[in-house]
């Protein structure tokens, strides 16, 4: 069974630059102008370019599968909200705790917060995990 228990906690930092922001969106094509364009992020209520989304869930992505619960973990589920734009420079640190552990499946509950190096939350939410024993 999972080696996790109630209340046990994980951290991770990604500090997101334009080098990051790039290589996403050459991965996945999201080049829209908040990411890239400084003349367009200066006219939203942005005011300055900011990382795309993903960039933030993905420091979660690896919470998840190389800390706790760990290696062969995959998200079953997300509920979480963007509460505040990450900049490009910004620091996010992701804290996943665990809520409860399922008594017969490796199946943990997660309460997700993401914070930028201000302490200010710019996610929120929790998430479902399964882990994987690598057992066929």
């Amino acid at each position: 069974m999972l080696s996790v228990s109630v209340g046990q906690r994980a951290t991770r930092s990604l500090t997101i630059g334009p080098d990051q922001v790039r290589a996403f969106a050459e991965l996945t094509g999201d080049y829209n102008p908040l990411h890239f364009d400084e003349a367009f992020a200066a006219r939203t209520r942005f005011g300055r370019l900011v990382a795309q989304g993903g960039l933030t869930t993905g420091v979660l992505h690896a919470l998840v599968a190389m800390d706790m619960p760990g290696p062969g973990t995959v998200f079953l589920s997300q509920n979480w909200k963007f509460t505040a734009p990450v900049f490009i420079g910004d620091t996010v640190t992701a804290d996943a705790e665990v809520m409860s552990v399922h008594a017969t499946k490796p199946v943990t509950q997660l309460r997700i917060v993401v914070r930028r190096q201000t302490g200010e939350i710019v996610l929120d939410g929790e998430a479902w995990c399964y882990t994987f024993s690598g057992d066929a």
